[in-house]
């Protein structure tokens, strides 16, 4: 029946929901919101970077910047890490608005003036006067009236929150598909490795007997199968990169889980990486193979890759 809802759809929609809510997250995002209450225009701006930990930056103008700490508190709910700047402004149109003037502090200028004035009455622009520091002043606000703008202040970063973890979740998926993109780069490279592997072994104890049979012609010495074999084996142990191999591929695992279910997972791939990178490293220096280094490099520049990408994720 139309406007009803199954138990399916539902599920569904919940399921849509909780994969969007598993996804990375970028740390780059923009969100703003704004709002007219009571004569005041209210506009705010959020932008966030990346960043190793959780740092914000809060412009709120002088009658409201009491409530810098409630806001951070705010985007602390809602962001793990990222440089965050949040800017407010606020344009008031009612009558309201106009500033207190300062007598006090305006009679002192005035006087100022008058003292290091030597050549008779000296005009003042009383413009010049009013910009000076302290004459002008916000009218004071009471607990009330703030607490009032305050409740206006939390719906409108809630709602640019919003907007800019909306952006992050967007960047999170462009994101998440170059990763997996790079680690299929790296997942055939290392499967190209291991097939390459056995063939190193092959020929050395080739190239061994081939070289032993040269230096041993023409003399009445022969040559010992069981000499061959121990010299294949020693060499065999010392380059093999099966465990390498293992672990490189258990990390792409973990690191491609990461992708598709760590919201707040950019430590940990970060982490992942770096052991990536250490186990393709011990691969190249292992094993003595022109084909294999080629593929460790290849290796190599898509972890590099991975390792770059990971720092905007959240």
């Amino acid at each position: 029946m139309t406007g009803q809802t199954t138990d399916r759809d539902s599920g569904s929609l919940l399921a849509a929901r909780k994969n969007a809510d598993d996804m990375i997250l970028s740390m780059t995002g923009y969100g703003e919101s704004q709002c007219h209450d009571d004569g005041v225009h209210y506009a705010l701006e959020l932008r966030s970077v990346n960043n190793r930990y959780f740092k914000a930056s809060i412009k709120l103008p002088e009658t409201l910047a009491v409530l810098e700490a409630e806001v951070e508190k705010l985007l602390r709910a809602r962001l793990i890490r990222g440089s965050v700047n949040c800017t407010l402004r606020l344009r008031n149109t009612s009558a309201e608005a106009a500033q207190d003037v300062n007598v006090a502090a305006l009679q002192r200028y005035v006087e100022q003036l008058g003292r290091i004035t030597t050549n008779g009455p000296v005009q003042i622009d009383l413009a010049a006067v009013l910009a000076l520091p302290g004459v002008c002043q916000p009218p004071e606000i009471g607990e009330s009236e703030r607490e009032r703008q305050f409740s206006v202040l939390s719906k409108l970063v809630n709602q640019a929150l919003d907007r800019l973890v909306e952006m992050r979740r967007t960047e999170g998926q462009a994101l998440r598909e170059d990763l997996l993109l790079h680690c299929e780069r790296i997942r055939e490279n290392l499967a190209a490795v291991a097939d390459q592997a056995p063939q190193v072994m092959k020929d050395y104890h080739q190239r061994l007997l081939q070289r032993a049979n040269e230096l041993l012609a023409g003399s009445s010495l022969q040559l010992q199968l069981d000499d061959v074999r121990r010299e294949v084996a020693v060499y065999a142990e010392r380059c093999d990169v099966h465990e390498e191999i293992s672990r490189l591929r258990s990390h792409l695992d973990q690191f491609e889980r990461l992708c598709d279910k760590g919201e707040h997972a950019g430590r940990k791939l970060d982490f992942l990486a770096q052991e990536m990178l250490r186990e393709a490293n011990t691969i190249g220096s292992k094993a003595n193979d022109a084909l294999i280094a080629h593929h460790v490099v290849e290796i190599k520049s898509a972890i590099d890759r991975l390792k770059e990408q990971v720092q905007n994720v959240e």
